[in-house]
């Protein structure tokens, strides 16, 4: 509901400048003003996590600003966003104003990425759907929100208790399907056995099992062959010599909550984006080697940074390379109105949000008038 109401009110604000020209020995006595106008078409395409609120991400800045939108849900997860679409209609959303196709990306993704009527392509997804989408989409707007793999830094200063359980809730929360769940722990090594021992005691306050059940705290991934790929990197992990102290079992696309330890750095599961309840945890040696590992990633969305220490925090916010930096909270907290959006294969550094969602869904056109 936020991404709506925020959409809603951006319609009513306007965000027009106004330059003097005068201010210049070779200007005249003119005004420019700039004004910002809709796109033809834009195509959206959404992702399986968060299926109702990813398609309000993109829906709602689009028709605010008074564009177009064909949008291509995940296979997937189809029925969300048929049913929004329906009661966007009800509620009096002109037809024209969204389309929604069903199918396999090949046979509906593709062609209208390539298409030239359309002005922008908004896709969140994975880090090699969004380069083939810049390779292929010609000369159009892109705005790619892709992988993350996120880092809760730890510091020696910590709140372990709220350290803990950020840390938690970030790695088991939907099941780990987010962008901007905690992928990777790195803890400073004088507190470590403490907050891995806590870690564990709260990891077995995680209830598993049916998702429809209200008493379940984590459901099912989205499907088996991708809880099968989890069960796969822990594996890994372990015979590099990481050991599962909690955790880790598989039944079908149920993995329970994972408190691995002693997970070496170069592991699939902390250097490629592990979608699923995995609590990795590595040691650092202090907040240099905490930056270096967070920043030795191919990915650049979100961090989390757990200090009491300001002139830290200040620290961690300059250097850290990504999109986001929270300190004393979750990689992925935001409010709907904010820009969010990463670097490196994490995105282009195109933001989201309503606000700046709205901007690329418009282009600004300016006009001057004698004054």
């Amino acid at each position: 509901l936020d991404v709506l109401r925020f959409a809603a009110m951006e319609t009513v604000r306007d965000d027009g400048q106004i330059f003097s020209c005068d201010v210049s020995p070779q200007g005249k006595a003119r005004k420019i003003f700039t004004l910002r106008e809709p796109l033809n078409c834009s195509v959206c395409i959404t992702p399986f996590n968060h299926p109702l609120n990813q398609v309000a991400h993109k829906l709602a800045p689009a028709i605010a600003a008074g564009t177009p939108v064909i949008l291509k849900p995940s296979e997937k997860t189809p029925l969300t966003a048929i049913k929004f679409a329906e009661l966007l209609y009800e509620a009096g959303l002109p037809g024209p104003m969204l389309s929604v196709l069903l199918g396999a990306a090949a046979e509906v993704a593709e062609p209208l990425v390539k298409d030239d009527r359309v002005d922008v392509v908004s896709f969140t997804g994975s880090v090699a759907v969004g380069k083939r989408i810049a390779r292929t989409a010609g000369y159009k707007k892109l705005v790619l929100e892709l992988g993350g793999n996120d880092p809760l830094i730890v510091l020696d200063d910590a709140d372990l208790d709220l350290a803990v359980t950020l840390a938690a809730e970030g790695s088991y929360r939907n099941s780990g399907q987010r962008c901007t769940a905690v992928k990777r722990i790195l803890v400073h090594r004088r507190i470590a056995e403490e907050f891995t021992l806590r870690l564990v005691e709260k990891t077995r306050e995680y209830v598993c099992g049916d998702p429809t059940d209200e008493a379940t705290r984590v459901g099912t991934v989205i499907d088996e062959q991708s809880a099968i790929y989890l069960e796969t990197v822990v594996r890994e992990a372990v015979t590099a010599g990481g050991k599962v102290l909690i955790g880790g079992g598989r039944k079908g696309a149920l993995l329970h909550p994972a408190v691995i330890a002693n997970v070496p750095r170069d592991c699939r599961m902390v250097v490629c984006e592990s979608f699923g309840p995995l609590a990795p945890i590595l040691t650092v040696k202090d907040l240099e080697d905490a930056i270096a590992v967070a920043n030795s990633t191919a990915y650049g969305l979100s961090s989390g940074v757990i200090t009491r220490d300001l002139g830290k925090a200040i620290e961690c916010v300059k250097r850290l390379r990504c999109g986001t930096v929270n300190i004393n909270e979750v990689p992925g907290y935001r409010v709907e109105n904010s820009p969010f959006g990463g670097i490196k294969d994490s995105g282009l550094g195109v933001k989201e949000g309503v606000v700046e969602g709205m901007k690329q869904f418009s282009f600004v056109k300016t006009f001057s008038l004698p004054w």
